[in-house]
């Protein structure tokens, strides 16, 4: 593979717009080797009108032949991994053993995807069968099924140069559903995303595929962005970043003359709820393992435990003690980008005048411009209640610990709190009333809520839920991971009084795809007489 820095539209390259930009490498004041071309908005055009032309192909392929491009796709992406993954070490500062197990979690959730449709009952085929004979009104053959949107745009995330990337979840579980895909590249590794590319677009044409399916889109400005989800052939938006970003998206889509669904997952402070019994058990274990967490990546996961709560007592402060030495032990990490690294200094500096907030513990000192130190920070329940400016999410390894007075301060703070992608609670069988209790009320808050796990890590499965309501997502009723992902991209058509000739294969009397369906109220395999 070699890199180009154009735009790869259709099975061309494109670089129009004579501005380009560069990627620091290693953050020494060095420019990178290649200078990528902002896309124009000619490219982005054509790049919506080949999607929209290769829809009408590509969504009437069936699962296994749409299923083994993905298994293609999956095949290359593990045969070229030691030559991805160095240019993404180099991009992203991440570690090789982190970006090993990231392509390895990307190549198991194409193959996941690609067994969703082999299988093929994701459909929900829905059949009501005819009864002419009911009175006082005969009731006529009514059948449904899930069928694609059209194109999406796919905006990828800084901190997941393969997961959530060119290849990765949103990507995927458009093209699953039927969907080609317009991806935007993230400026922080776009060389990275232009050798994965070029893995999709040979798969593509190895398999067959409508020109046009993919393409690969560079950028840096807001403008190319806005110019791709407000144009008129894309019919959804997946994104994930900051929540900057994806309200800007969900703002320019709200305004077009056809307004889209926006998929944004923008992060979460993911507050930990820790109760007394499990406390004086285990207080040492439970700091181990969140401050590990918090630390995980230089905190740069939008799971990363933010928030910690728990009850004032001997054990609680022998809790704060253990945490505080893990980040004073810490070294100084690497951001993944400049924009990064900036927000971050800035949220610590806010924090360090706030008011009834106290710094308990922060980490060695960071040994470049561009490296950040961890910081833990205390506070006590009605103080965090009075100043929602803690509320908000501090990419990187913070964390912020309030000390409630009682269990009734927690149930305050846990109906207080917006929406989250995760929420913890640690307990042992003597904490499950109150356990139970924030059980109930965090499910309203989160998209997924645990017991006595950390948050990060999120399990690539059929029933995985990493969203929530809204400020960590503009849609809580989806999820950007697991093969429930798919319903983002497709909508639910009835079919009435179709002959059988007529009717999708999902749909006919006879089951020749071996799907589950939900037929007259029962959930079977049986061809209909």
């Amino acid at each position: 593979m070699m890199l180009t820095g154009k735009n790869l539209i259709g099975y061309k390259l494109f670089g129009m717009n004579n501005e380009t930009f560069s990627v620091a490498i290693n953050f020494k004041n060095e420019t990178g080797a290649y200078a990528f071309h902002e896309a124009a908005t000619a490219e982005i055009d054509q790049a919506a009108m080949l999607a929209a032309n290769a829809f009408e192909q590509y969504r009437k392929l069936s699962g296994t032949e749409k299923a083994f491009f993905l298994e293609t796709l999956a095949d290359a992406i593990a045969a070229a991994k030691d030559e991805l993954i160095p240019v993404a070490m180099q991009e992203t500062k991440l570690p090789q053993p982190r970006l090993e197990g990231e392509v390895q979690r990307t190549i198991n959730q194409i193959k996941l995807f690609a067994s969703l449709l082999r299988e093929g009952s994701w459909v929900k085929a829905v059949i009501d069968t005819a009864q002419p004979d009911r009175k006082p009104l005969p009731k006529p053959d009514i059948r449904q099924m899930q069928i694609p949107l059209g194109p999406v745009a796919v905006f990828g995330a800084s901190n997941f140069p393969f997961a959530f990337s060119v290849a990765g979840g949103d990507t995927i579980s458009a093209l699953a559903a039927g969907c080609p895909v317009i991806y935007k590249a993230h400026p922080a590794h776009p060389a990275t995303s232009e050798l994965v590319a070029q893995l999709v677009i040979d798969a593509l044409k190895k398999c067959n595929m409508p020109e046009g399916l993919f393409a690969l889109l560079q950028g840096k400005s807001n403008a190319c962005s806005i110019t791709l989800v407000q144009h008129p052939l894309v019919k959804a938006v997946a994104f994930t970043g900051s929540f900057t970003g994806g309200k800007a998206l969900f703002d320019a889509a709200c305004k077009r003359q056809e307004p889209i669904p926006v998929y944004a997952e923008m992060g979460s402070v993911n507050p930990v709820f820790i109760l007394p019994n499990i406390m004086s058990k285990d207080a040492n274990g439970i700091a181990e393992k969140l401050a590990a967490s918090n630390l995980l990546s230089v905190g740069q996961f939008c799971t990363n435990p933010g928030l910690i709560f728990s009850v004032k007592s001997t054990d609680t402060e022998n809790f704060l003690s253990t945490f505080a030495s893990a980040i004073k032990q810490s070294n100084a990490g690497c951001m993944l980008s400049e924009n990064i690294y900036h927000n971050y200094s800035a949220n610590i500096k806010s924090l360090l005048v706030t008011e009834k907030l106290k710094l308990k513990s922060y980490g060695k000192e960071a040994n470049t411009d561009k490296t950040v130190t961890a910081h833990m920070f205390q506070t006590d329940a009605k103080a965090f209640l009075a100043n929602k400016d803690l509320w908000h999410e501090v990419f990187g390894p913070a964390s912020i610990h309030v000390v409630a007075e009682n269990i009734e301060e927690l149930y305050s703070i846990a109906n207080e709190l917006q929406g989250q992608l995760t929420a913890s609670v640690w307990a042992d069988e003597d904490d499950m009333y109150a356990a139970n209790e924030l059980a109930q009320i965090l499910a309203l808050k989160a998209g997924r809520i645990m017991l006595n796990n950390v948050p990060t890590g999120v399990e690539v499965t059929h029933a995985m839920v990493h969203g929530g309501p809204y400020p960590a997502t503009t849609d809580a009723r989806s999820t950007s991971v697991g093969t429930a992902a798919i319903y983002r991209f497709t909508r639910p058509v009835c079919y009435q009084n179709f002959t059988q000739q007529m009717l999708p294969d999902a749909l006919k009397n006879k089951n020749t795809l071996s799907i589950q369906r939900f037929v007259d109220g029962k959930i079977d395999q049986r061809d209909i007489d």
